[in-house]
């Protein structure tokens, strides 16, 4: 049986999102035990590369500035995180972790990560080479 390009580029599209379906459930069985929301654990994640601007969060979290106004405020009354002036801007703030949601935001990643190895140790060292590289190569 002869593959076509085009049900080849379907394959592999098909493929990318199961695999996204899969890592968003795993996201969210992992999330729940630390009293996290997958949105909450996300946005904890992103903020362990240090504080974001409301603007950047709602564009990196895709979600509404109003919704991501409330979740800020849910995790500020948890004392997960804090709101600091921004510079340049009396007006505006950027959203930082404080030191418990710098804990929890790595426990949160740490049991996506563990999940994920969990489920890929089958694979041989070439094929996880080969897996990475191509995702890498696509996320950038």
């Amino acid at each position: 049986m002869v593959t076509t390009t085009a049900a080849r580029d379907t394959d592999l599209a098909s493929a990318l999102v199961q695999a996204m379906h899969r890592l968003q459930d795993i996201h969210a069985e992992t999330s729940r035990p630390l009293g996290l929301t997958p949105q909450q654990a996300h946005l904890l994640c992103v903020l362990i590369g240090g504080p974001e601007g409301m603007t950047d969060l709602s564009r990196i979290l895709s979600i509404e500035r109003s919704s991501l106004t409330s979740m800020v405020d849910r995790l500020e009354r948890r004392s997960l995180v804090a709101r600091i002036p921004s510079p340049g801007d009396r007006r505006a703030c950027r959203i930082e972790l404080t030191p418990d949601g710098l804990t929890l935001a790595h426990q949160a990643h740490d049991a996506v990560v563990d999940r994920i190895n969990t489920l890929t140790a089958h694979l041989p060292p070439t094929t996880r080479h080969a897996v990475t590289t191509a995702l890498q190569s696509i996320t950038g």
